[in-house]
Order: C-alpha cells, then structure tokens, then sequence
C-alpha cells in the first residue's frame, strides 16, 4: 500500500476498505471530474496494491451509487437534484406517515419495548460519539427504519428501506463534517423521547425539521461536489 494511503487510513485497515475510504472521500469532495476514467491498473499502481481490492473497492462505490461501469473503467455518477427532492420527500411521507398511524388510531401503539432498546442503543452513541464520516448513514437509516417499524406497519418500514437505499448515495454528504454526527444523535432521541411520551405531534414536527434539515445540508454539499467536479471536465 502507499504511504499516502497508509497515513491516511492506519496500516492496520484491510487493504479493500482502505482503498475503497480514499476513493469514496475523492469522489464526495469533487476530486474526480465527471467523464474521468478510474480503471484497475491505474488505481492499481497509485495505490501500490494488487488488482484485487481495486476490483472489490469499485464494486462497494458503484453499489453505493457514486461510480458506474463503462465500457472501460468507471466515472462518478451526476446526482439529479430533482431525483433527490423527490426522494426526500418520499422518505418524509413514510416516515410521517407511520406516525400518523398511531396518532390518528387510538386503538394502535408503538412498540415500547422496541423504542427502549432504541434509545438505550442511541443514548450509548451520545456518550461516546462515532467517528465523523459517510458510513455513518447506514446506521442512520437503521434508526428511522426501526422507528417507523416501531408503528407496527412492516411495509411502511419496508417501504422506507427501499427509499433510503435509493437515496444513500447523496445522504452520505450529511455526515462528512461540521458535528453532524453529533446533531443527528441529539435530534434522534429527542424525536424518540416525544414519542416515548406520546406526543406524536411534537414528534412529526421535530422529524419534519431534522429531515429538512438534512436535506439542505446535503443540496448544499452536493451542489459544491458537482461544480468541483465540473471544473475543466469536457
């Protein structure tokens, strides 16, 4: 491995992730221009690693939406800003709506016993915060799948999965800086303390402003990836 590659990611990290990180970061901050060609020899050489967790580490990009293959090699993937709008709003519909469900039925509940575990698991994150970096999102997504499952409607909360992994690919820009990580596990449990409480309407509020504040972070920095990545690129 290269010693730039090493002093970034640590020796220790496999030699797939390690590349796979260097990349993903390149890719999210601009640095590769749309219609540039990333092949396996090349990565190969820059990285001094073999062909192999090249091969591994394209894949994981391309599954997360940020590269696709061509004929020879990959080139990053142009967010549509349209397509982002639209899935934002998708995902705030189901997630609303699966509040709504039990707000409006006084019949149904929440699933206490599930929201506890919820909460024990995101109290834990607050004492002894994660790294700040894009893989994060998945275990976001875990938090408002298994909010939304909480609702007891399991295709609201498959519904929801499908949305989030269409949308993966651009909420990774939300936790790339700026304590991100840290407001979103504040926002989290305060959502599930209203709920805990009942009171599903304070609720849908503070989901609806943790959400759209999420998407403005997240147009903002796929704005500036994409004018980067534009630069000089024809």
């Amino acid at each position: 491995m290269s010693t730039e590659l090493r002093a970034d990611l640590g020796p220790d990290m496999p030699l797939r992730e390690a590349v796979y990180r260097a990349l993903r970061d390149e890719l999210m901050n601009g640095a590769v221009k749309f219609g540039e060609r990333l092949t396996e020899p090349k990565l190969s050489a820059r990285f001094g690693v073999s062909r192999t967790p090249v091969r591994e580490a394209l894949g994981l990009l391309c599954a997360d939406g940020l590269l696709r293959r061509e004929e020879y090699g990959f080139s990053p993937v142009r967010p549509s800003i349209p397509k982002i709008l639209d899935l934002y709003e998708l995902r705030l519909t189901i997630e609303l709506g699966a509040l709504r469900r039990v707000a409006d039925n006084p019949g149904l509940a929440h699933d206490r016993a599930a929201l506890l575990r919820l909460r024990g698991e995101w109290t834990a994150l607050r004492d002894d915060p994660p790294a700040q970096e894009p893989g994060f999102v998945v275990r976001d997504e875990g938090f408002h799948e298994a909010l939304c499952a909480a609702a007891g409607n399991a295709e609201l909360a498959r519904a929801l999965a499908s949305a989030n992994s269409r949308i993966r690919h651009v909420r990774m820009f939300d936790f790339m800086a700026n304590a991100r990580v840290e407001t979103t596990i504040a926002e989290h449990l305060e959502i599930l303390g209203a709920v805990l409480d009942g009171d599903l309407e304070l609720a849908q509020r503070l989901l609806r402003a943790h959400i759209g504040e999420s998407l403005d972070v997240v147009l903002g920095r796929v704005s500036r990836a994409m004018a980067t990545m534009s630069m000089d690129s024809d």
